[in-house]
């Protein structure tokens, strides 16, 4: 095990609309046994990265070091790193024991014998004893990814590197598989890097998620924190599912006013009068039984089995995420309210935040919005 530290690092391609900057200036350290997980949009630089790290991608500037030595300019195989591709990567010709005994019979100094023994303690590990002769081809996606994971750890790396790993499978299989990776980096603590477009395996994987976008990391820290106190709007939208809900609003100095709702907010973190983007989880909007009904009409519901999706008819397309039980008619009118301590604000021209409101989430404290008319 070892801990990852790149400073500074920058990629860059020539393409014909000229240099495109795939990893812009990445400063990241990784301790020791940590699992981080990079994630972003397609093109944001996650697996430039992570192929930096592994040598399959030379830098232009900056330096990485695995453990104590630096291997900026060392090749691949002299890395002691261990990667897992979302294709699976495995030798066509090779059984399954031969894939698995491939990189041990080329750099581990071990007999003939004890490759086997290594070998089938880790297919069992894996749940794949039962196909140790058999070719790639006879196997599932499941069981190729199963494979191709025990390739990665019966050599015992420093690192284990994962690109999108799981993004063939079916999502029933995704979840099995991210479990089962999960329960091997409890149990062996290798230091892991992990890069996927889905934010949900990120946050339910990762020690530490870093959220990429452009070729820079925007934020990085454990996945609530991300969560809860999202350094930007890119972050606040890309992380969570219904993502954060976004409307302009304008604050007085006492009254938070957008175009539907109007609340009171405490001021005494001395924020300054102005214009802003207020983001509000919809989980935390709660919707309010009362009548009459006049706040907002409900424009789609999609329910999810015990929870419930409602749209609302909004010039900024509100959601609200509430239990099934709550579950109005489409073109009933509702109300609902917003917890100040549960807002955020973002500058509205650069997306920055501004404030996050003070309590914390499981906190029940709500303003209730006072309608008003379009």
């Amino acid at each position: 095990m070892a801990k990852i530290r790149l400073g500074g690092i920058t990629r860059r391609f020539d393409s014909p609309e000229g240099t495109i900057v795939a990893v812009d200036d990445i400063d990241l350290t990784v301790p020791d046994g940590e699992f981080l997980v990079l994630v972003g949009p397609s093109g944001c630089g996650k697996s430039t990265t992570l192929r930096s790290v592994a040598g399959l991608e030379r830098v232009d500037e900056g330096s990485i070091w695995i453990g104590d030595r630096e291997v900026t300019d060392v090749p691949t195989q002299n890395r002691d790193i261990a990667m897992v591709f979302q294709n699976y990567a495995l030798y066509p010709h090779k059984t399954v024991r031969g894939n698995m005994r491939y990189g041990l019979e080329k750099s581990a100094d071990l007999t003939s014998v004890e490759i086997d023994e290594r070998v089938e303690d880790f297919a069992e590990m894996m749940g794949i004893e039962d196909l140790l002769d058999k070719s790639p081809a006879q196997l599932s996606g499941g069981q190729k990814q199963r494979t191709a994971l025990g390739r990665a750890i019966v050599r015992d790396p420093k690192v284990f590197l994962m690109d999108e790993p799981l993004s063939n499978l079916d999502a029933k299989l995704r979840l099995q598989l991210r479990t089962e990776i999960q329960q091997i980096h409890t149990d062996l603590g290798i230091t892991t890097i992990y890069v996927t477009h889905d934010q949900e395996e990120a946050m339910t994987m990762g020690d530490r998620i870093a959220v990429m976008d452009n070729g820079e990391i925007l934020q990085s820290g454990g996945p609530k924190d991300i969560y809860n106190r999202p350094n930007n709007q890119f972050v606040a939208r890309f992380i969570g599912q219904p993502t954060m809900n976004f409307a302009p609003v304008t604050f007085d100095g006492t009254t938070v006013s957008g175009e539907v709702f109007e609340f009171a907010l405490s001021n005494d973190r001395g924020l300054d009068p102005g214009e802003y983007v207020l983001g509000i989880r919809p989980e935390d909007l709660v919707l309010e039984p009362e009548e009459p009904a006049g706040s907002a009409t409900v424009a789609v519901t999609e329910p999810t089995g015990s929870e419930v999706i409602i749209y609302l008819e909004t010039p900024n397309k509100l959601t609200i995420k509430s239990e099934a039980a709550n579950e109005p008619g489409i073109g009933a009118g509702v109300t609902f309210s917003i917890p100040p301590g549960k807002i955020h604000l973002f500058d509205r021209e650069h997306g920055r935040t501004i404030y996050h409101g003070p309590t914390k989430r499981d906190e029940t404290e709500v303003a209730p919005v006072q309608s008003v008319e379009e």
